[in-house]
């Protein structure tokens, strides 16, 4: 088995409760999310604390595994159900590819974007970026940014615009440098998933509240594979009348 997808769906969510069993157009997010997953994957798998998301992916012809709902991340839950798994399967797998659960409309292109970055076999970790063409992204402290080096490898992430441009006025930034976002999908080499899950809360994790510079700060690389398709995560009910109004949905 060399690329295992796991969709982490936890049930209980502050700001949108049952967000994955949510119905978009006759179907719920998770089915959603599973459909698009499995046409990039053979091994698809739902990660769930909840045993009525668990009974909605058997249902619609899915496969899920229960796991623990005291997980503080998605990356532990993505853990727990790579373990299941594989004694499920009595085989190990290579790569472990973190879907968001939130993200109905990801783009199977997008998985092998990600899936392309393993071609070097030094890859410890990938994620995507997208190039960043509108201010309102740009100063959003709920997109976070990244900078990259020559090699496409992730230097760092944060929710302030990065880099700050001396001497230009703000509103000239992006035409001045070449900006991107991240898009939150993370593939991991089965070793570093495994050294990842030991590693405690790290400072810059704590200020930014971004989990991936917990494993940056610890010398952990980061691979980065450019995007041209968006991504539309959902966090509130309001967000899928958003993109209704933007005739995503």
């Amino acid at each position: 088995m060399k690329f295992l997808a796991i969709i982490p769906a936890r049930y209980a969510s502050t700001r949108f409760p049952g967000k994955p069993l949510a119905m978009i157009s006759g179907k719920t997010m998770i089915e959603r999310v599973y459909e698009q997953s499995s046409k990039a994957f053979e091994n698809v798998y739902v990660a769930t604390d909840n045993s009525q998301i668990f009974k909605t992916v058997e249902e619609f012809g899915g496969r899920a595994i229960m796991t623990l709902s005291s997980h503080l991340n998605g990356t532990s839950r993505v853990l727990e159900a790579m373990t299941q798994i594989e004694k499920l399967r009595g085989v190990h797998c290579k790569y472990v590819i973190n879907i968001q659960g939130d993200e109905p409309f990801i783009k199977p292109e997008q998985l092998k974007e990600l899936i392309e970055c393993f071609n070097n076999p030094q890859t410890e970790i990938a994620t995507l970026v997208k190039e960043i063409t509108d201010s309102s992204e740009l100063f959003s402290k709920d997109i976070p940014k990244v900078v990259l080096g020559t090699n496409g490898q992730a230097l760092y992430f944060s929710r302030s615009p990065i880099p700050y441009i001396r001497d230009i006025p703000s509103k000239e930034w992006l035409s001045n440098h070449q900006y991107y976002k991240h898009i939150g999908l993370y593939g991991y080499k089965r070793e570093t998933l495994l050294e990842i899950a030991e590693l405690a809360p790290s400072p810059l994790e704590k200020a930014e509240s971004l989990e991936q510079l917990r494993w940056l700060e610890s010398g952990i690389k980061i691979a980065t594979n450019r995007t041209l398709f968006d991504s539309y995560s959902i966090d509130t009910p309001q967000d899928i009348e958003n993109l209704r109004a933007k005739e995503i949905i």
